[in-house]
């Protein structure tokens, strides 16, 4: 199955009827869930059953209606219920927890449900896409509930259409906040979201295929529907994808294309000395100094997450952007 990741000896696939996932007990939630969507698929025959049920087919139990309950965070879906109405089993499978992440209700029903409904679009133009999206899993985050379910502070969405002669890949990065920016605002390569999320994508593709498609970012080789933002007014920018501004590990200039104001993609935030217009950087609820320090959002030289403990509200220490 193409649109399955590379696995590992000691993980294990669960497959659904419309979708394939690798579940996180640390963090209780899946790593990943993984479909594809055809053209026809996205004709809606059947409702949504709004009916959440724990996952049977994880063995240790997944999370449950009072880990969610009072909780602030919308029980978000990562393989859309929308693109599920295509079976009743199907429908139901999808309100699984399995398929449930704690999400920002500004972010679930807002730029979330908006890259939802363009996935689905390109589904339709293109026949068929592999999907696969998930949170981005750290050591640290917050959790929720008996079973403390981690809130993600990123999520993940990574497109492949393997239909010839314009095969194409694209990734999307997206804090788990709410946005009123363009949705290409938040387009990566999926090599970046791989760094990010230690996922290999696409491994079934030829080598020399797999490694273009990762590596190569081209906005302009999908469509953009013009979708409204909440306060129905068309989300407008004249301003196009320049290369990222950042420097790579090697010393080489990054090959990401960005719509960010900084000229920095998601990765090189940090080389920019002014990141207040950074639409990945996490906007703290107040502004306040926290009382509890947590582990720096930041990446270091080498690619790891910074290990300093920081008070900052922004999640970053004074050597990544803290306040």
């Amino acid at each position: 199955m193409l649109e399955i990741p590379k696995i590992n000896n000691n993980e294990f696939v669960i497959r659904h009827t419309g979708y394939s996932f690798l579940y996180h007990e640390e963090f209780e939630q899946a790593s990943w869930v993984a479909y594809e969507l055809t053209k026809e698929e996205t004709n809606k025959t059947v409702e949504r059953t709004n009916k959440f049920i724990q996952d049977s087919k994880v063995i240790t139990g997944t999370a449950n209606d009072n880990d969610y309950s009072g909780s602030g965070y919308d029980r978000g879906h990562l393989a859309p219920a929308s693109d599920m109405g295509w079976s009743a089993t199907v429908m139901a499978e999808s309100f699984y927890y399995s398929n449930i992440s704690p999400q920002n209700p500004s972010f679930n029903r807002g730029i979330w449900k908006k890259l939802e409904e363009q996935v689905r679009t390109w589904a339709i133009e293109n026949n068929s896409i592999f999907i696969v999206t998930g949170p981005v899993l750290t050591k640290g985050l917050t959790t929720i509930g008996a079973n403390k379910v981690a809130v993600p502070t990123y999520f993940f969405k990574v497109i492949l259409d393997d239909n010839e002669p314009n095969i194409k890949g694209i990734g999307f990065i997206i804090p788990n906040t709410g946005s009123s920016e363009l949705l290409n605002t938040y387009t990566v390569t999926i090599d970046s979201v791989e760094k990010l999320t230690g996922i290999d994508f696409f491994t079934t593709l030829p080598d020399t295929q797999e490694t273009l498609i990762e590596k190569t970012l081209c906005i302009n080789c999908w469509s953009w529907k013009s979708i409204k933002t909440g306060n129905n007014k068309k989300n407008k920018s004249s301003s196009s994808a320049v290369q990222c501004n950042g420097i790579t590990k090697v010393g080489n200039r990054c090959n990401n294309k960005t719509l960010n104001k900084s000229g920095y993609c998601y990765l090189h935030e940090e080389q920019n000395k002014n990141n207040t217009d950074n639409p990945l950087t996490p906007i703290p609820t107040k502004t306040e100094r926290k009382t509890i320090s947590e582990q720096c959002l930041g990446t270091t030289k080498k690619g790891n997450r910074c290990k300093h403990l920081t008070y900052n509200p922004n999640g970053f220490c004074y050597q990544h952007g803290g306040n």
